[in-house]
């Protein structure tokens, strides 16, 4: 047999271009379920929301007026300023209000997040797509860098849009399930507007009970559901332009915006309220870019989404011109009598997946606000093995579901709904403009370019937002509420936790102190490793002097561990872990900062210890070897910090680890002397069953080579480690001092206070062991 002759390169890269079209297909296709649930269900309220209650006749020329700023709307935010601007504007393949922030933080340097280092910028994350280096003669760059005060308005500007995203998690399952199931009374004329409620609040309580399942969960019916809709829509739109008024396709000139407003004057201004909900769920397209690619959503939208919105609203607007009456329920009683029931249930399938994508995308911006400070502790549930950022935040979950039953129940009408959703959402688009100019300016260095986009497109987004605020009064105020409380809260928790951080820096322990007490710190040193947490990056925290002056012992292998956020939504495995040396080599004191992203997910794996144990061990290696970390002056103990590579610890470690299950724990309960201990220990490991899966065990190798002080460093850590490993925290009570202001006693006192005692301890959020867990009481006085 003929050898098989070799693949030409035409044929490799034909067969490479074949594979990625495959996987951008793929992605495109899952896109439609989980981006543009959403935005595919504005038909269902939006011509409602625009004539329903306005004091403006409701003819042929108005219908063909809203429909043609219904398509003008629809072509210049979502597909002109998303699509070929604002999803270029990435960050490490994430996007979102954050992201845009995040890509300021780092290139313009407006980061508010306290212990950063100069290591942080080395991270592969930090420096990417088109940044180009900030000149520092850059007018705008010096104003901002003289007001300091800008930062925080920056912040409290981001906040805002964080806020009202957390609201559109509460108003879009309200408007989108009240819409859908309001067909019934199109259908059944005896179904009254409380048995309409029961049915609606049954849905939306299902919906919220069935979120600790997971998104992965049902996920694989979302892109289906959806599909079948935008079809169904579309195909009854196109019916509804042959069958009721062809001459409607005249409405795609902009002339007959000016007719309308000619004929509608002031009540036409009000009426864009209801037009901008066609855009609702845009920033979807936006902010769940990092599950799927640029490219795949740009071309669901521009080849399904855009034109069956298009085709479906210019339907309706064929059946209401020549249907006027029908305002109330428009959407309904322009399908076919024929196809109605299977349009009803697609509508109430898609209005569920719609909620459920944004009900997720609250979850995550709450913990993108927590890990750049600005919310409580909360618990963090991962809701999928295979499925990386998927989570679930019950407190959240439920907090949603009271407040969505609340506006349901309490306004009982899609339109005063829709006001406030709408407020809400063109307000997040105005914030994202905003930040896009400053992108353009500072990241992108296309001054020239931001200046004109912000006009343009801040001037359509103003406009729309004015007429919005006019409904405040009707249901406009539900999201501006919710904003203030939710922006309240973060800028209260961001406060407060500046203030003890400051508090901590200012009030930091001498490394002479500590150097004048000798290896022995003065005290007993004891076998074992104790973990003391701080969120001090660089020296040693005010509480270590507690622990020295008020303990009779100590452990013999000290690590000060610092768990931060650094301003990058993902930090790899091999950047996580800086390692440094506090104090000299005698001491035995070490340093270890991980570092996490905005979207990083710490996983409770039960690995930490290990590889925490493993990356000093490569450091002490290291430091021997190469000469930047082993100088002789004192001054440079704390601070020199080196990358540690969790993957490189786990394939080149200088200790020999042995993995055993651990099912006999007589061995490792007799090596503790308090017969309290071993049955504490004891009932912990009966009630953590996963706990005892493995234990590890470390062995140093036999290398003669290897320096004599390195060898017994290394023993010293191997012995501390199997005498056990203590986890040191200080349970701080933050006060305000007697002389602060009465608004900064009632932040910290009252405020900051309140929110720390009924959010989750810090060692819970750690993962810390409760049985291994040490707590030292101290007041900060800030």
């Amino acid at each position: 047999m003929e050898s098989e002759p070799g693949i030409s390169p035409s044929r490799t890269s034909s067969k490479l271009s074949w594979v990625n079209l495959s996987r951008t297909l793929l992605l495109a296709y899952q896109s439609v379920g989980v981006v543009y649930g959403d935005l595919s269900t504005s038909p269902l309220y939006v011509y409602t929301s625009t004539f329903k209650g306005k004091h403006m006749p409701v003819s042929e020329e108005t219908v063909f007026g809203a429909f043609s700023l219904l398509f003008w709307t629809l072509t210049l935010i979502p597909l002109l300023k998303y699509v070929f601007f604002v999803l270029s504007a990435d960050d490490n393949g994430e996007g979102g209000t954050f992201a845009l922030y995040s890509l300021l933080c780092r290139h313009a340097k407006f980061s508010l997040l306290p212990n950063q280092q100069a290591a942080d910028e080395e991270l592969s994350t930090y420096k990417y797509g088109h940044a180009a280096p900030v000149t520092a003669s850059s007018p705008l760059k010096r104003f901002l860098d003289k007001h300091k005060k800008l930062r925080i308005a920056l912040l409290v500007f981001v906040l805002i849009g964080a806020g009202m995203v957390i609201g559109d998690g509460v108003l879009t399952p309200a408007i989108s399930v009240l819409s859908s199931v309001s067909g019934l009374q199109v259908a059944e004329t005896k179904l009254n507007e409380g048995e309409l409620m029961l049915i609606a609040s049954v849905i939306l309580v299902g919906l919220f009970a069935l979120q600790h399942c997971g998104t992965h969960k049902v996920a694989f019916l979302f892109a289906p559901v959806v599909l079948v809709w935008l079809f169904a829509i579309f195909g009854i739109g196109l019916y509804n332009t042959i069958y009721w008024n062809p001459k409607i396709v005249q409405a795609f000139s902009p002339h007959y915006i000016v007719k309308y407003f000619q004929e509608t004057g002031k009540q036409g201004w009000i009426s864009l309220g209801g037009i901008l909900l066609c855009t609702t769920g845009t920033e979807a397209m936006f902010a769940d870019i990092g599950h799927f690619t640029a490219f795949s959503i740009k071309l669901v939208f521009a080849c399904v989404i855009y034109p069956c919105l298009v085709v479906q609203y210019m339907g309706q607007a064929a059946y209401l011109s020549k249907n006027t009456a029908h305002i109330d329920h428009c959407f309904y009683d322009s399908i076919p009598e024929s196809v109605f029931w299977p349009v009803f249930v697609i509508a109430t399938l898609a209005a569920i997946v719609g909620s459920q994508a944004v009900i997720t995308a609250t979850f995550s911006i709450v913990k993108q606000c927590h890990a750049l400070g600005c919310f409580p502790r909360v618990k963090v549930v991962h809701t999928s093995k295979h499925i990386y950022g998927q989570i679930y935040i019950p407190e959240i979950n439920w907090i949603l579901m009271i407040l969505t039953l609340a506006v349901t129940i309490g306004f009982r009408d899609t339109t005063m709904i829709g006001n406030a959703y709408g407020l809400a959402c063109i307000s997040v688009m105005l914030i994202t403009t905003c930040l896009m100019a400053l992108v353009l300016t500072f990241v992108w260095q296309r001054g020239a370019f931001a200046i004109p986009f912000l006009l343009f497109f801040g001037f359509i987004e103003a406009v729309y937002l004015s007429s919005a605020f006019i409904k405040v009064p009707q249901g406009g105020w539900v999201p501006i509420m919710l904003s203030l409380v939710i922006v309240l809260v973060m800028y209260v928790w961001h406060y407060g936790t500046r203030k003890k951080y400051n508090f901590d820096l200012h009030n930091k322990v001498s490394l002479k102190w500590i150097l004048g007490l000798g290896p022995s710190l003065g005290i007993v040193r004891v076998p074992g490793i104790g973990l003391i947490y701080s969120e001090l990056a660089v020296g040693v925290p005010a509480i270590f002097s507690h622990f020295v002056t008020n303990l009779p012992a100590f452990h013999k292998v000290l690590v000060f561990v610092c768990v931060k956020s650094v301003p990058v939504p993902y930090v790899s495995p091999e950047e996580r872990f800086l390692i440094g040396r506090i104090c000299p080599r005698p001491y035995r004191m070490y340093r270890c900062i991980v570092r996490y992203g905005y979207k990083d997910i710490p996983r409770d794996d039960g690995e930490f210890e290990d590889l925490l144990i493993k990356s000093i061990a490569e450091f002490i290696q290291m430091e021997a070897v190469e000469p930047q970390f082993s100088g002789s002056d004192s001054s440079s103990f704390d601070g020199r910090m080196a990358v540690i590579s969790t993957r490189t610890v786990e394939s080149n470690s200088s200790l020999v680890v042995s993995e055993h299950d651990d099912m006999d724990m007589n061995e490792i309960t007799q090596s503790s002397r308090s017969l309290t201990l071993q049955s504490l220990r004891s009932v912990y490991e009966d009630e953590n069953v996963q706990i005892r899966r493995r234990h590890v065990r470390f062995q140093l190798p036999q290398n003669p080579a290897m320096d004599q002080y390195v060898r017994e460093e290394l023993l010293d850590l191997i012995e501390a480690k199997e005498a056990g490993v203590a986890y040191i925290m200080g349970h701080s009570y933050v006060k305000a001092r007697r002389s602060s202001s009465f608004l900064k006693k009632l932040g910290i006192d009252i405020g900051y206070s309140f929110l720390r005692k009924n959010c989750r301890g810090p060692s819970v959020a750690l993962n810390i062991p409760h049985i291994s867990l040490i707590e030292v009481g101290m007041i900060y006085y800030v």
